[in-house]
Formats: structure tokens, sequence, C-alpha cells
């Protein structure tokens, strides 16, 4: 029996997973995806929010500031990226500037440092690109932008070394009350455990109704986003937003970590807990609102276009706690925005929350430390050849337009909790990210897949679980 089990190996479950290492616990994270980081943590903006849109006591007001200033010290200590560049909040009508004022008050109020308004000449000043249009601006400089595949990964990672066990290519069907706590039942066999931490992301409300008779309504937000190529990159250098509405922050552009240029999201409430298509009209929006920001937007550069869906709660806060009427089964539930910024400290609640329930003892050997993947591009010219000679195969070339290596692909394979597929790669190393999305590394890249798993090449797949795995379910 488990002390704990999570289910979903999100940035909220990950991060969890990670906090709960550090004691002496059996601890156990499954998710229905063949890898961590498969669902609304792959496909958002990869903003680490400064906290100034949240209202103030608010749990997202709360964790949101708390996991902005954990940000930069994890991604040190776990080897992540993350860029401390500022935010900009644009105001397109005088008349509107009153409701900056109020942001940057409601920032202040939830702690946030150093937010105030800036006039429209002051944020061209920040900002060139930005259009004519602007009349003013709320300027947050402790906004940051992280690159979420790594930071879910990283906090994976380092809760795997820390004695967690996943069990991916696991869904969960269904959820029973015990004597001693749950039997989490899958479709590879049933799972004891004495709590239950509930981080399914837009499921988040089934997996409630399994053990509770509280109402609890999930609704998938789809957003749209467009991706350009690295050479569109230092168009703008903060993550400009356009003054929030009901339905969110409206369309950003931003830089990302690794250098290219974000657009998006839309804001669509749909039904489908599985409907990440893109569309005309979702490109066309992006395109249209992306222009009132930032003009000299190079379209031509669009690498790709993808499409992430947020779960949105019916209570426009955070639903985290102990089901009044389930004890032992903590929700994590409606993390959307800033959901990501708040991974962190929503670690650190659920923890706390535990601490009453379960006993809670430090381990004298964890590891607070870990190393992420070698990134040859980055490396002095000394430190590849150094590289190169203990394994020729960080010499190797295999994406040409993010410079990964082979080496750095058996890495990602051979890693803990390493990756088993196309994507798993992708997000790993960034191989098949660039110009060409894979077009000229997937051969390869495949290859190096069905030798580490013992498969023919015509068995890699681009995602999900293999048919032996499935054999296995039976």
């Amino acid at each position: 029996m488990y002390d704990v089990v999570i289910i979903g190996a999100g940035a909220s479950g990950c991060a969890t997973a990670r906090e709960l290492s550090r004691f002496s616990l059996s601890v156990c994270v499954i998710d229905k995806e063949s890898d961590v980081c498969e669902g609304t943590s792959k496909a958002n903006s990869a903003i680490v929010h400064a906290g100034f849109d949240c209202v103030p006591g608010t749990l997202k007001a709360k964790l949101n500031v708390r996991g902005s200033e954990l940000m930069p010290g994890l991604s040190k200590q776990l080897d992540f990226a993350f860029k401390n560049n500022g935010a900009l909040v644009l105001c397109f009508d005088k008349e509107q500037i009153p409701g900056l004022e109020e942001l940057a008050e409601r920032g202040r109020q939830n702690g946030v440092k150093d937010v105030r308004v800036i006039s429209g000449d002051e944020a061209r000043q920040l900002e060139p690109a930005l259009t004519d249009e602007v009349e003013a601006a709320l300027y947050a400089p402790t906004s940051g932008i992280v690159c979420p595949f790594e930071m879910t990964l990283a906090f994976a990672e380092n809760a795997y070394e820390n004695g967690v066990e996943f069990r991916l290519s696991t869904c969960v069907t269904c959820i029973d009350k015990t004597d001693a706590g749950y039997t989490v039942h899958t479709d590879k066999g049933d799972v004891e455990t004495k709590t239950v931490v509930n981080a399914a992301g837009v499921y988040a409300d089934k997996l409630h109704a399994m053990v509770s008779s509280e109402p609890m309504n999930i609704i998938p937000r789809r957003g749209e986003y467009m991706l350009l190529d690295r050479e569109a990159g230092g168009l703008v250098s903060h993550t400009v937003f356009q003054q929030p509405t009901k339905m969110g922050k409206g369309i950003l552009v931003t830089p990302t970590v690794h250098g290219n240029l974000l657009l998006g999201p839309t804001a669509e409430d749909i039904e489908d807990k599985e409907n990440t298509a893109t569309t005309r009209a979702g490109t066309a929006e992006v395109r249209a609102k992306a222009q009132l920001s930032v003009k000299g937007i190079p379209f031509g550069k669009v690498i790709t276009g993808f499409t992430g869906l947020r779960a949105v709660g019916d209570t426009h806060d955070f639903i985290i706690g102990e089901c009044a009427d389930a004890k032992g089964f903590i929700d994590v539930a409606g993390i959307e925005s800033p959901g990501l910024s708040s991974a962190p400290a929503i670690a650190e609640y659920v923890r706390d929350i535990l601490a009453g329930i379960i006993t809670l003892e430090e381990k004298p050997d964890f590891k607070a430390e870990r190393k992420g993947i070698t990134k040859m591009a980055a490396l002095s010219d000394e430190d590849k050849n150094k590289m190169i000679a203990l394994d020729p195969a960080y010499g190797q070339i295999v994406c040409r337009c993010e410079s990964i290596t082979e080496g750095e692909i058996k890495e990602a394979i051979d890693r803990p909790l390493g990756a088993t597929t196309l994507d798993g790669v992708k997000r790993r190393t960034r191989a098949g990210m660039g110009r060409c999305q894979a077009g000229f590394c997937s051969p390869r890249t495949m290859a190096l897949i069905a030798e580490k798993l013992g498969i023919g090449i015509g068995e890699v797949r681009k995602n999900g679980c293999y048919e032996s795995e499935v054999e296995d379910n039976a």
C-alpha cells in the first residue's frame, strides 16, 4: 500500500511528487499517457506570471506569487530554462487606463514588486515594435518565461531519483473508498493507497465524482497558438499581453526561453476533453489580434501551430483541498492560468494538507539537485571537445535546425523516465522543434529509439503507448 497516489503527471502532479519525495513516504504517480507532460502542461504560454491579474485573497493570487518567487532558485537547482524578462500589459484606449491602474493596485496587494503603469511612449522605449495605438501599459518586471517541458520533466526526474514510482500508460477506471484509504482501479491492475492527490487536469472532475458527492465541473478551454522561427525571436524581449477580459489575458506576443516567438492563445470553451485540433478561424484570430500589439510580425516565419486545453473550474479559483466527504482525497483541480507559475507553490500547499493526514518525516538522503540533458550547442568549443572525446556520438549532428546530436538523443532515451517516442525525445532535447519540424531528423531519431526499445523502426510512435503495453492491459 502506498502512502500517496498522485493521478496526473503534469506540472502540478510532478511538482507535488518532487516535494513529497523529500519525505519517507511511498509515492506513486499514475498517468494515462505514455510520458509526463502530455496534457495541459505541454501546450501553454510558458509564462511565469508576476501575479498582478489574480484577485487578492484567492488561492491563485497566493500561489502565483509564491511560485514566481520559487522559480529562479528551482531552475538553477533542477537545471531547467528560466528567464526573468518582464511583462507589459497593453491598453489601446485612454478611457481604459484606470483598468490598468486597478491591475497595478491588485498586484501590489498580492505582493508583486515594482509593478506600475507607464505611458505608451515609455512602453515603446522598452519595446520599439509596439504599435502606435498603445496608449499605456502596465509594466511588471518580475514576470518571466520558462520551458514547461524542461520544468515538468525536471520535477519528475528528481522525484523518480528520490524514490517516487511512475506508472505511465495507465488509465484510472474507478476509485473505491476502503477502511485503509482507497483502491485505485486501473487498466493495469489495482493500486492500494492511504491518500490520493487528484491532479488530472481536464479529467479532475471525473475522478472527483468517483469518490465525492460534492459538485465539481471542469470545462476544457481550448487555446490556439502560433510559433515562429528563432529568426523572429528578437522582435520583442518582454512578454506582451493585452488588457485582460473574463476569458483570459488576450493574445500575447512573447519570446521563448529558446529564442522563438510565440503568439496566442485564443480562448474557446468546449465539451470535448481531447480536442486539441488547430483551426483556420483560430489561426486567423491569433494573427489578427497579435498585430494589434506588435507591428512587423513576420508571419512568413511561422513554423508550427498547436492547441492546448486549460482546465477551467466554475469557482474562478484553483480548487485545492481535501474533500469533505472523502477524507484523504485531495483535489488539485481547475489549475488554469497561472497554474504553470504556481506549480511549485501548489506542491507546498498539498504537502501542508497531507501533513494533517499522514506523518511526514524528512529523508536524510534527499537529493535536491538534478542535472539536465547535455546541451552541446550551449557549450564552449573546449567543453564540446571533451564530450566528444568521452563519446563520439556527441559530435554527430542529428537535428540540423537545433544542432542536437546523437549523444543528446541517446542521453534522453537512457535517462530516468527516458523518452520512448519522437515527442518524448523532442520535449527533452528539442530535436524536431526547429524550422523543418522534424522533417530531416525523424528517421535517425526513430532508429535510435528502435535500437533502445528493441523494436522495428516501423513500430516507433510519435506519441502514445506501444502495442506490447496495450496487450499487457488485456
